[in-house]
């Protein structure tokens, strides 16, 4: 077992600090005789022991072990130095989540982002391949774009996914679907034309838009109410991990004609990954507890109020990142790994963004964040596909950084304005409105963009739907910073709580109708930054 110890001049600020319980990266509650445990924190197990010499000097040790699957590159450095290093009074690390969640949260949370490696993967793979796929098996830029829209029907399969972990659970189907997705995947190595390709990954779109749902609302139902932001920054990054590590595997795409191919067989490795994390990942607590059956009739505002940004926003985000790859190619002579290249470093920095993004959202509140966004990440990506050159390359770099501060700021609102009962329904539900945005945003790309000859102008006309979006979500969106969902939906409290609060809970919670920080459709398709392209 790992252990940090420290010796303290007597008398200095830093010797009395240790003699009192922490509240940083770890909550402790005091068992006397200097000894203290972790009340909340990511570690499964924890002492501090505090012992004073006569002539004063403060010596402390303490004993840890980080819970499973919390992820010890970077973060078993990371909280060991913190751990020797504790921050300033009242303040955390700013890679430490705002409120500190338990070893359970840590442990989901750490299962979930490792998923979401193999679910970015996933969404992305189909994106990065097309245009290679389409060379060897004669297809049109037309028939990628009609077969990059059929794909996305798929996701009508992950309403009944979704609505199933209501019923059922989360886990098994979160997990049944990373791993059936990777199996169905590899067979697109094999495919013989574009259909085949096209049908495989449509499995694989309604597999991957399930659990790509149950992600955010695991996340959503364990994380502590002032860390679900942060929560989702974590889950993006980690999938833009997998979006990354598609982009590194591209280069094998020049090896010959079917090089693409050896991509789609890449995700037969993450099934020993799903279950290696099916032996730590339980069930969510917030599922498990009893709760209230709940229907649409009363949260209709809610519903319509996060479908419509859906499809406004992935009417733009659905063409700019998937004909992005053929846009390089096509029109800029990007090689494969140019491509990679170019994303790599242009996207990498987003980073920045969902880093700055979450902790705003969690601490400042959700809609201007969100609203900022949405509207600089499109404005400069459409510049970008517009320009040539070094400004394409900055341009992309600024429209990943700020456009990635989006999916922290309006990724959570999906699981958190519905009860749980409904949690799974309505977010597949609303799923479904994006890819109609994306559909119908992929088509019109494709129409526009052999018209006029160029994607920039056909991706400038569907950027009128992220500006609308970006209005609704400065005069139209609530705030759940802070809140924990049992609050947000009173439907979910127990009925002792709900007689403690002295009448039933109404449903829909007391948001609507309200006006503060924002509110937000499902994220985007991955990318290797979370910028709305």
């Amino acid at each position: 077992m790992p252990r940090v110890t420290r010796a303290l001049p007597g008398g200095s600020v830093a010797a009395a600090r240790a003699t009192e319980p922490r509240d940083d990266v770890v909550v402790e509650r005091e068992l006397g005789d200097g000894r203290f445990v972790a009340e909340r924190g990511p570690f499964a197990a924890y002492e501090r022991i505090v012992t004073v010499d006569p002539d004063g000097t403060v010596h402390e040790a303490i004993d840890y072990r980080l819970a499973p699957l919390v992820w010890r590159v970077p973060f078993g450095w990371l909280y060991r130095h913190a751990l020797g290093h504790p921050p300033r009074r009242g303040t955390k690390p700013f890679w430490a989540p705002p409120e500190t969640a338990d070893a359970t949260a840590a442990t989901a949370l750490g299962a979930l982002c490792t998923l979401a490696i193999v679910f970015g993967y996933l969404g992305t793979l189909l994106t990065q391949t097309i245009t290679f796929a389409a060379d060897e098996l004669g297809a049109s830029k037309a028939d990628q774009g009609a077969t990059l829209a059929a794909v996305r029907l798929g996701v009508l399969g992950a309403v009944a996914l979704t609505a199933l972990a209501d019923r059922r659970g989360r886990r098994s189907v979160l997990l049944g679907s990373a791993a059936v997705a990777c199996v169905v995947s590899a067979v697109a190595a094999l495919a013989p034309d574009l259909v085949t390709i096209g049908v495989s990954q449509a499995i694989v779109r309604g597999l991957a838009t399930a659990g790509a749902v149950m992600l955010a609302i695991i996340a959503a139902e364990e994380m502590p109410a002032g860390s679900r932001a942060f929560a989702v920054s974590l889950l993006t990054m980690s999938g833009a991990l997998g979006v990354g590590m598609c982009l590194w595997a591209l280069p094998l795409a020049d090896t010959g004609p079917g090089g693409w191919r050896l991509l789609f067989a890449l995700p037969l490795l993450g099934l020993p990954v799903v279950r290696h994390v099916g032996r730590h990942l339980t069930e969510s607590r917030r599922f498990t507890v009893t709760h209230a059956a709940a229907g649409m009739v009363g949260h209709g505002r809610r519903f319509w109020l996060l479908a419509t940004s859906a499809l406004l926003l992935n009417l733009f985000t659905a063409p700019a990142s998937q004909l992005m790859n053929e846009f390089l190619r096509d029109e800029r002579g990007f090689s494969a790994s140019r491509i990679s290249l170019f994303t790599i470093l242009t996207n990498t920095p987003g980073a920045i963004g969902i880093v700055i993004g979450g902790r705003l959202a969690d601490n400042r509140g959700r809609r201007v964040v969100g609203a900022v966004g949405v509207a600089g990440g499109v404005g400069l990506t459409v510049a970008m596909v517009l320009s040539g050159g070094w400004p394409m390359w900055a341009l992309s770099v600024g429209g990943a950084i700020v456009g990635a501060a989006t999916v922290p700021a309006l990724g959570v609102y999906g699981p958190e304005l519905f009860p749980t009962s409904l949690r799974g329904r309505a977010n597949g539900i609303i799923a479904i409105l994006g890819v109609a945005g994306s559909v119908v945003g992929l088509l019109v790309a494709g129409i526009l963009s052999e018209r006029w000859d160029g994607l920039g102008p056909a991706l400038a006309v569907l950027a009128i739907g992220p500006a609308l979006m970006a209005l609704l979500v400065l005069v139209a969106y609530p705030e759940t910073a802070h809140r924990e969902l049992e609050d947000i939906n009173p439907e979910d409290r127990t009925p002792e709580e709900q007689t403690a609060a002295g009448r039933p809970a109404p449903a829909g919670g007391d948001l609507d109708g309200h006006r503060a920080s924002a509110v937000a459709p499902d994220a985007p398709e991955p990318r290797p930054t979370s910028a709305p392209r």
